[in-house]
């Protein structure tokens, strides 16, 4: 490409980040990476009544927490700044008072009531619903009147409704929209803010953006605002509206649903490579599916998208994933991220140094899922567990449960010997007529309170010889 890349995204600080708007960030992300192009980060605040100053910050926090870094934005700073539409009310005026002097645009001194009835009563009718225009054609006395009166007002853009616009969807491909379909859209509210659809058209104007990559709910608004770039004689950027996220039954992903927002997901434990994996390959086909941002950005195929449905968030897949990254990553980084759970469910485990935690994350990290099941794996070197010789009998038969305990009370001497130990008490109990599941298992069970679990030797490398001995004498 002649024109360098330059691709945004453009979160609303009004909540928190989500599914669906982190896998924008991510395929902006890793477009702009593949065609060595910019990733700019623009926060868009201008709605006061919803805009939360934490979640701007938040927003900050998790782009950078997920490994997403952007080349301009807020606080890193730009050429095309400031960053922050908030910061940007002078530039829009500016754009606002041309689009009023070439006359494209016209007061509308509606209520907020009247638009809602006017509404409900075309719905009814089964009509869709649409600005009736009434204040397309007022007087300009008319006009001062209201004005002299201090009535409220907004800005509308005014819409050939025999005109009609192409965009070019990188899924897609062109898209035509007729604007009869459509009505005349606000670009101010009645306090004198701009409204998304103004903002973001002037924005990805004078920002260069050359790629917008966004949701497919807001294919409508693409629309209108391919109606602002042709009245202004433009250059409409390339668009690619990303197919939704949806739960299990098929609906859009909502609050209601586990793993929604990202806060979810980190509060139960998952890894934010696993999560950019995840989201990087879910809706495309990718041979090698665990794969890091570098290599999603090198294998992604962007010159053959193909349009498909909702995609159906799968817990279980995503889970599979972060195990295997809990398996891949280093154990430094590793026992960094899991102290929090450790802690919390395990306040003497804050005694651990780090050298012995990453040397009990290198036999027991094959056991976890998520971050959050290190409490579960660790818990036995911590706690003795409840056994009860009962238990042991309902798995593997009275018999044989008599045969194995009696054989390790036999060698329990030496069960400071790890291999003497084991070994003795594997051919003895083999000669008996036992199985290595029977045995092994129930030593395990005496040692973690679980049948199945961590190897054997693994678990006799990580307890000192004073509890193994302690713990397999408890039953007799």
């Amino acid at each position: 490409m002649s024109k360098e890349v330059r691709v945004r995204f453009a979160p609303s600080p009004t909540g928190f980040l989500h599914l669906g708007n982190i896998r924008a960030a991510l395929i902006n992300y890793l477009f702009a990476h593949q065609k060595n192009g910019k990733f700019i980060l623009r926060i868009e605040d201008t709605d006061k009544s919803r805009n939360l100053d934490e979640a701007a910050f938040e927003i900050l926090q998790d782009l950078k927490w997920l490994g997403l870094k952007y080349d301009e934005g807020p606080i890193l700073g730009g050429k095309y700044g400031p960053y922050y539409q908030s910061q940007r009310t002078e530039i829009y005026q500016k754009h606002l008072n041309d689009l009023i002097l070439n006359q494209k645009i016209y007061r509308c001194f509606c209520s907020m009531e009247r638009l809602d009835q006017m509404r409900q009563e075309q719905m009814a009718q089964g009509k869709p619903p649409r600005y009736d225009r009434k204040c397309l054609n007022l007087s300009n006395d008319n006009i001062k009147q209201k004005l002299v009166d201090k009535e409220p007002f907004i800005w509308r853009f005014k819409l050939d409704p025999e005109q009609f616009y192409e965009i070019e969807d990188m899924a897609r491909g062109k898209i035509k929209f007729e604007m009869r379909n459509f009505s005349d859209f606000a670009l101010t509210r009645q306090d004198g803010s701009f409204t998304f659809l103004f903002t973001n058209f002037v924005d990805d104007w004078l920002m260069n953006i050359t790629h917008v990559i966004r949701g497919e709910d807001h294919l409508s608004n693409t629309a209108l605002q391919a109606a602002m770039f042709d009245d202004l004689a433009v250059t409409l950027p390339k668009f690619w509206h990303l197919p939704m996220i949806c739960n299990k039954e098929g609906k859009k992903l909502s609050k209601r649903d586990f793993g929604f927002s990202l806060k979810d997901l980190k509060k139960e434990g998952f890894l934010p490579e696993s999560i950019c994996n995840y989201l990087g390959i879910i809706g495309v086909s990718f041979e090698q599916e665990i794969a890091s941002l570098e290599d999603l950005s090198k294998k992604f195929d962007f010159e053959n998208i193909s349009s498909t449905g909702p995609i159906r968030f799968d817990i279980e897949k995503l889970t599979w994933i972060n195990h295997k990254w809990i398996q891949k990553g280093s154990l430094e980084k590793l026992a960094n991220e899991v102290k929090p759970f450790l802690y919390e469910k395990i306040s003497q485990s804050k005694n651990l140094d780090d050298e012995k935690l990453k040397f009990f994350l290198s036999k027991l990290r094959s056991d976890m899922k998520t971050l959050k099941d290190v409490s579960s794996v660790l818990n036995f070197y911590f706690e003795d567990p409840k056994v009860e010789k009962n238990k042991i009998e309902n798995q593997i038969g009275k018999q044989n449960s008599e045969i194995i305990l009696d054989l390790i009370y036999k060698h329990l001497n030496y069960a400071d010997k790890t291999e003497l130990f084991l070994n003795t008490i594997k051919f003895e109990g083999k000669e008996k007529g036992l199985k290595i599941k029977e045995i092994f298992g129930t030593i395990r069970y005496l040692l973690t309170g679980k049948f199945e679990g961590p190897s054997i030797h693994d678990i006799f490398q990580i307890l000192e010889d004073e509890k193994i001995k302690k713990r397999l004498a408890r039953v007799f």
